[in-house]
């Protein structure tokens, strides 16, 4: 249809497709801001929400308490093991005192030493005893830290039950969430979808078609783009289906709208050639003929045959001749190429109409 139209209307037409863009783009920023502030509208539930509050309660105190156990024991234990090596290196050093003196007694056989003998022998005696006891402190305080620790893990074991319990619980809210969203951006969608279509079909060519055609644009990327990306999976089942039923949708559509088509296209070969003349306006003709087209059936014709007048398809004349100088024209032509004459000034075999 460009070939039809005059350079300015060109250029005006392009800054009205410019203005369509601008004003899509616009709307799609206002449509973009609110739909990402819908999840809003729905508080986000934790997993704290869904677990057994009275059960997790005492399992809680008890990981605290052990925690707490734990740490006191472990801090205890490291004392009374610096206790314990000093102990052990008292009688290390102790029992390597009394070698020595053994080994200088047998040397000298002095019978009067037996009394040292005696002490040194009862000293060792407590220096292994003093070992023995920080041994048995250090046992016991690890047997605090392991029971604090079993402990910590039984109330562990058994708050990771109640904590699986509600996950599942907090997973299936996420998907009823996510569902009443995707509910919400389809409430908002659909009907800016519907009066996209009706503006289509309605008012593409109104006066005000830039609007049209921006409200259009966004109102495609507000539901190919805004909506579909959360449209809910379910294992793939529902993205699955939901494209089944719009190709469907599509298909039958197309399908409809071509057996109406041509169903006019019939019903308009059958009409004589002025009134199918008529009905076409002269920028579809022209633009068809542009494409080497017939204007009426839109079957291809060699248009640069000299020999064609007429559609061979649908019979439609497509050349005439100016009735003032004779030249052959296209039927569709306003004025003679030739002479300027207007195709409505003179009719073939010279009368001229009044001016």
């Amino acid at each position: 249809m460009s070939k039809s139209l005059r350079l300015s209307e060109k250029w005006f037409r392009r800054g009205l497709w410019l203005v369509a863009l601008v004003f899509a783009s616009f709307l799609i920023g206002l449509g973009s801001t609110v739909v990402n502030d819908l999840p809003q509208v729905e508080r986000m539930r934790q997993l704290e929400d869904f677990i057994d509050k009275p059960a997790a309660a005492p399992l809680r105190d008890t990981i605290k308490a052990s925690e707490a156990a734990e740490l006191q024991a472990s801090r205890d234990l490291d004392q009374i093991q610096l206790q314990l090596n000093a102990a052990q290196q008292a009688s290390a050093n102790a029992r390597e005192t009394f070698g020595n003196w053994i080994a200088t007694r047998r040397a000298t056989a002095q019978p009067d030493q037996d009394t040292e003998l005696v002490a040194r022998t009862k000293a060792l005696d407590a220096f292994k005893q003093k070992e023995d006891e920080v041994q048995r402190q250090v046992n016991a305080q690890r047997q605090i830290v392991l029971d604090a620790r079993q402990a910590e893990q039984r109330a562990r074991e058994a708050m990771s039950v109640l904590e699986r319990d509600a996950q599942v619980k907090l997973d299936a809210e996420y998907r009823r969430v996510e569902l009443r969203v995707f509910l919400y951006r389809l409430a908002l969608t659909l009907p800016l979808l519907v009066v996209a279509g009706w503006l289509f079909a309605k008012k593409r060519k109104s006066t005000y078609w830039p609007f049209v055609w921006g409200f259009i644009f966004f109102a495609l990327f507000a539901f190919f783009v805004e909506l579909v990306p959360y449209l809910p999976s379910y294992g793939g089942y529902v993205r699955y289906v939901v494209g089944i039923v719009l190709t469907v949708l599509v298909g039958r559509y197309a399908i409809v709208a071509l057996n109406a088509y041509l169903a006019r296209q019939k019903l308009a070969e059958q009409q004589p050639d002025q009134v199918r003349r008529e009905e076409l306006s002269y920028d579809v003709a022209l633009a068809r003929l542009g494409k080497s087209v017939c204007p009426g059936c839109e079957r291809p014709v060699d248009l640069k045959n000299d020999e064609i007048d007429f559609c061979p398809h649908c019979g439609i004349g497509l050349f005439d001749h100016c009735g003032q100088c004779e030249t052959r024209k296209s039927a569709f032509s306003k004025f003679c190429h030739a002479c300027g004459t207007s195709a409505h000034a003179a009719e073939p075999g010279g009368a001229t109409a009044p001016a």
